[in-house]
């Protein structure tokens, strides 16, 4: 967690740095070592206790010290150096998409706005519009900025708060016995968005399990402390609530608090169907308690087999579960290979062979380098004459591996007309191809379904990235029919990526349903950046999960030779 914390108070230096008009470098500086502790693999105490922060790439001798300072302080002087006559709201107000810097000194020193609520209203009553360089359309997109923002400022990422639990609940079982403890809410159904995290836990003494709560290093403030349940506000301002409950109701008090709402609903019909009565505390027959231990129990007191929660949201889930019918989901142990991952060719951290060895060490068979194509400039992507020298050196890589294929790849940008970045000429000599949208995202709907759907016909492409381009709580997905993308991509073989970064999570859970419906194949992809990246595939696996997917849907869950002849068979065969 310290990790997080320093990159976020380098990256708030950045922020005030750059709103004061410094210069380019120094703000730079602080973005590489936010960056930098972002990508550590380590917890950066450990690598403080030996003295090797200025061995970080990225981290010199003097953030080293700021480093330093922190760990022993939680503070950072040249933070608060930094911010002064900077206030946090008009640091909030950086975030909102298309209020850069030097957009937000305009409008601050021109219009006297302070707050992303006297932007809005700005924005609204054409103030905005009329300043230099300001237009209808620049408003209209900071006002939907504005809009995501105050949304996604209510929930909370699952990649930042399932590590966050998963970091306190070893912390908690160390200092206090605990019988039972686990993450409840949307938290555990694993949505890509929470709100308040939620943690359920079982043991003897419950004021003493508070207590120790609330004395993690986590907490930031304490909002509540009693017998039974206490609220702590961490560091990175997340909500956290911990219930202690007795062990005879902690399955009851799970199935509750896991949700969702709908769910429930469900249950309790079905209980008042069967003259029974369900609730956070048991079942009841009357008033006579006849289980509630379990959620096994809960469930079978019912009539049903356990759900899994990913599946609880009352989209067919119980009824599929009376029948006989759930989906064997598919888990992280059935996925052989990744087939999206970015080495130093372009903009990720580490080269083909630290990939590689990681991909190996995480138990994968295969791994496609898919390096960015010559579009994504800004990605250093790949010119044709780049990519052939890097398919001759991955040949020369494979021969230090004996136990994992190395495939070669691209991330290929698909152009606004549709047409590809590599001739196909050049795509004949690759294993794996992904052509993903990274720019242009404002085409009208009918242009970007269009746009994509061509692409899918090319015989050479194998997978669409990342297929609606949506950065969840910063970018919304671009104008797309993906009914009839999905169509194309049944049709033609082609498989749709649900990409496991939890800031894409692209497909999401309820269009990896349908993709499935439609006989589309779907592949999860970490594309990794850098080493830490392979980990997200869990996030993917989430989702797939929510999705309903199973095993047979996803085409790097196939051994190394099954997918070989999907790519050399039954995806060619598809197109003819």
């Amino acid at each position: 967690m310290k990790n997080a914390e320093i990159a976020q108070v380098f990256n708030k230096i950045a922020d005030c740095l750059e709103f004061k008009g410094e210069l380019s470098f120094r703000v730079t500086s602080y973005r590489r070592a936010a960056r930098a502790m972002m990508d550590l693999t380590e917890d950066v105490e450990e690598i403080d206790k030996r003295g090797e922060l200025k061995d970080i790439p990225g981290i010199g001798s003097g953030m080293a010290e700021k480093i330093e300072e922190y760990l022993k302080s939680a503070t950072m002087r040249r933070y608060e150096e930094a911010r002064k006559g900077v206030p946090d709201s008009l640091i909030a107000m950086m975030h909102v998409p298309g209020m850069g810097p030097k957009t937000l000194k305009l409008v601050h020193d021109k219009l006297g706005v302070n707050t992303i609520d006297e932007l809005e209203a700005a924005a609204n009553d054409g103030r905005l519009a009329a300043l230099p360089s300001f237009g209808a359309k620049k408003c209209e997109n900071i006002l939907r900025g504005i809009s995501l923002q105050k949304t996604a400022g209510r929930r909370i990422r699952l990649g930042i708060a399932l590590p966050l639990v998963e970091t306190i609940i070893p912390q908690l079982r160390k200092k206090v016995k605990i019988a039972e403890c686990l993450p409840a809410g949307s938290l555990r159904r694993m949505k890509e968005t929470i709100g308040d995290v939620d943690i359920l836990a079982t043991g003897a003494d419950g004021p003493v399990i508070i207590k120790a709560f609330t004395s993690l290093p986590q907490v930031q403030y304490v909002l509540a402390e009693g017998d039974t349940k206490g609220t702590i506000i961490t560091g990175d301002g997340l909500q956290v609530d911990l219930r202690v409950v007795p062990e005879e109701s902690y399955g009851a008090a799970l199935q509750y608090f896991t949700g969702s709402k709908d769910h429930n609903i469900r249950l309790r019909e079905i209980a008042r169907k069967k003259k029974l009565k369900v609730n956070e505390y048991g079942v009841f027959r009357g008033e006579k308690s006849i289980g509630g231990k379990t959620e096994e129990e809960v469930y079978e007191l019912l009539g049903l087999p356990w759900i899994p929660p990913v599946l609880r949201e009352d989209r067919g889930e119980i009824d599929a579960a009376r029948e006989g019918r759930l989906p064997a989901l598919i888990e992280e142990s059935d996925i052989q290979g990744d087939l999206h991952v970015h080495s130093k060719w372009s903009d990720g951290r580490y080269t083909i062979e630290q990939m590689v060895e990681a991909a190996r060490k995480k138990g994968c068979k295969y791994v496609a380098i898919s390096d960015h194509s010559v579009s994504t400039t800004i990605a250093h992507g790949l010119t044709p004459e780049r990519l052939q020298k890097q398919i001759r050196e991955i040949e020369k890589i494979r021969k230090e591996f004996d136990d994992i294929e190395i495939l070669t790849s691209t991330e290929m940008d698909i152009k606004p007309d549709g047409s590809l970045d590599f001739p196909d000429e050049l795509l004949e000599q690759l294993d794996v191809v992904t052509a993903s949208v990274h720019a242009a995202f404002k085409q009208d709907r009918a242009t970007m379904t269009a746009r994509v759907i061509k692409a899918i016909g090319n015989p050479h492409v194998d997978i669409i990235g990342h297929p609606t381009g949506r950065l969840i709580g910063e970018r919304e997905a671009y104008d797309i029919d993906l009914e009839a993308v999905m169509k194309a991509a049944a049709r033609t073989g082609t498989a749709l990526e649900l990409n496991a970064q939890w800031e894409r999570l692209d497909l999401d859970d309820l269009a990896c349903k349908r993709a499935a419906e439609l006989g589309a194949n779907i592949v999860i992809n970490t594309d990794a950046h850098n080493l830490t990246h392979l980990e997200f595939m869990r996030f993917g696996i989430a989702t797939a999960q929510r999705g309903w997917l199973e095993k047979k849907h996803v085409i790097n869950a196939r051994p190394l030779k099954a997918l070989r002849e999907w790519l050399e068979r039954e995806h060619a065969g598809a197109r003819r």
